[in-house]
């Protein structure tokens, strides 16, 4: 039987204790910890124009086939109404599949979006926004997936946005070795 992890916001997933999605303890969540550090120094040397001190983006958690990612309230992301803007929210879910592409087959900077389709569900509360993503399929040249959005501490989402990367080809074409 599924459950909720408890470290979700968003209960937009449930996590099972045996399955894919679980975050892992011990050193797997060790090792989960050191993968969300390289993934931010990726993405600050590669994508300095989106993912810098100043962007409130932050990549909470990573596991197997998914990710957690957060975007710090900001005035400057309120549009007329009082309510966050809608290309705030689809920037976030966005990054949140990049994040999730990104953990699962490596540093790969020409990996890019080909679709992304969002629904608003409901006017987002004026705080931080928290998306999961979670890849459905993840292929040779693509990967699809679907992501959540919600106002943080809320369980009902905000958004919910199904999205295709293209992944670069095989051998070495876009990757960065270490």
């Amino acid at each position: 039987m599924p459950r909720a992890d408890p470290r979700s916001t968003c209960r937009a997933f449930s996590f099972t204790r045996n399955g894919l999605f679980l975050l892992r303890r011990g050193r797997a969540a060790h090792a989960r910890r050191n993968e969300v550090k390289e993934l931010e120094r990726f993405l600050l040397a590669e994508f300095p124009q989106v993912f810098h001190s100043d962007s409130g983006l932050a990549i909470e958690a990573v596991w197997d086939g998914g990710c957690r990612v957060r975007q710090a309230f900001r005035q400057v992301s309120v549009r007329p109404g009082g309510t966050i803007s809608g290309p705030t929210m689809m920037a976030l879910a966005d990054f949140a599949m990049y994040v999730a592409v990104l953990a699962a087959i490596g540093p790969a900077p020409l990996a890019v979006t080909i679709n992304l389709n969002i629904n608003f569900l409901r006017k987002p509360a004026p705080r931080d926004l928290v998306a999961e993503a979670r890849l459905l399929k993840l292929g040779k040249r693509l990967a699809m997936g679907v992501v959540t959005i919600c106002s943080d501490g809320e369980s009902e989402p905000v958004a919910h946005v199904t999205s295709t990367y293209s992944i670069p080809a095989n051998g070495n074409d876009g990757i960065i070795e270490p």
